[in-house]
């Protein structure tokens, strides 16, 4: 068997590699707002300092946002390995955002399927419709 493992290249059969650690569970925090708006200004400013904060910080990735056909009502979608290390990150942006006061954040602790851990926050403690 050693001749074999010279051969073909097999060093040392008692020393293995560790198996690779498994893709952290994919967790998000979902953030609803009221809105209300035309002009989408506000919300494309918001859109492009959450995506360098967490471009910068290496703490997860903004996908974007979406937005009610009659802007008054909208989604932010962002998402990394750690639900609430992401959202401590993005808290401080998001609770100085005069527009997301009462929003609603989810904290997904896990993949998109029924049974996940979740938190809902609310933004600055503001009250909302949902």
């Amino acid at each position: 068997m050693k001749l074999f493992d010279k051969l073909f290249g097999k060093k040392n059969p008692e020393k293995t590699t560790a198996p690779a650690e498994p893709a952290s569970p994919e967790h998000a925090v979902i953030v609803k707002f009221l809105y209300g708006f035309e002009n989408l200004d506000p919300l494309d400013e918001l859109d492009e300092e959450l995506r360098d904060l967490l471009a910068d910080t290496a703490t997860g990735e903004y996908d974007g946002y979406d937005i009610s056909p009659d802007s008054s009502d909208g989604t932010l979608y962002m998402y990394g390995p750690d639900a609430q290390q992401l959202f401590a990150t993005v808290k401080p942006t998001l609770e100085k955002t005069a527009f997301l006061k009462g929003a609603v954040a989810t904290l997904r602790f896990g993949p998109p399927q029924e049974g996940v851990k979740e938190l809902k926050v609310i933004i600055n403690k503001g009250i909302t419709s949902w």
